[in-house]
């Protein structure tokens, strides 16, 4: 039997591996008939430590890779982008440009590269986002929500479905 594309999902600071965007994301990427997994991170909030854990996890065998971060999770993701080398990098709200992180704009490792940003986020500035992917020039969708993008599952499901079908 061929090994599927795994999704593999980081969660953001201060919630879990099982948050409402993940599992409902999970699901969409296990109905395009790939595997999923969600690290968890809840025993640090030390960034550095969040990409040694993600670096750390032992994967499935996969066909096709596509990490998916959300905030924390997403500067984790693109963190460790640069020696996962996945196909995909999913990133939602990623926490760039605020203190506290040793590369304030991470250069993502990925041949196909997207980011949904709120324009409301009070948590990670939306010019944070633009000026990140001014810099690395990759896709930036903007929308009408806050940080949790609670309202927008359905956008970052949609480019995930589209990372999948590219595999």
């Amino acid at each position: 039997m061929l090994a599927k594309p795994l999704v593999v999902f980081s969660h953001g600071k201060e919630t879990g591996p099982q948050g409402r965007k993940i599992r409902k994301l999970q699901e969409i990427a296990e109905a395009q008939g790939a595997q999923a997994i969600s690290v968890d991170y809840t025993s640090t909030y030390d960034p550095t430590e969040r990409v040694n854990i993600l670096l750390n996890t032992e994967l499935p065998a996969h066909n096709g890779l596509i990490l998916v971060g959300s905030s924390m999770g997403g500067y984790v993701s693109t963190t460790a982008s640069a020696q996962l080398k996945p196909h995909g990098l999913l990133l939602m709200a990623p926490a760039f440009g605020l203190p506290g992180y040793p590369n304030n704009y991470p250069a993502p490792v990925a041949s196909q590269v997207a980011a949904v940003h709120g324009w409301h986020d009070d948590v990670v500035p939306v010019d944070n986002a633009i000026a990140w992917a001014r810099q690395h020039h990759v896709r930036l969708v903007l929308v009408d929500d806050n940080h949790s993008l609670h309202s927008e599952v359905h956008t970052v499901g949609q480019l995930l479905v589209g990372m999948l079908q590219q595999l």
